[in-house]
């Protein structure tokens, strides 16, 4: 009987999401935590805000951002829409 290998297909299955994707994700995750931050911690954090947008509005006048290169390069994940 052939064996198959689970951790192939969940990795598999998670590269299938596109760039695109995994960059909005990350966005809203870490404006969330920001936000939950300021609000508990101290109004700096919310300096992580403004470093999120500044990333999103490189990755839409740019194409690319530093996660975006992080992603591609070391996760292995591919862009779902066309530059």
């Amino acid at each position: 009987m052939a064996t198959v290998d689970v951790s192939k297909g969940a990795r598999a299955s998670r590269r299938s999401w596109p760039l695109e994707r995994v960059l909005f994700l990350l966005a809203g995750k870490m404006t969330i935590l920001s936000a939950a931050l300021a609000a508990l911690v101290s109004p700096w954090f919310l300096l992580l805000t403004v470093f999120v947008g500044a990333n999103q509005l490189a990755f839409v006048a740019f194409g690319n951002c530093p996660s975006s290169w992080l992603l591609q390069r070391y996760l292995g994940f591919r862009r779902g829409c066309p530059r």
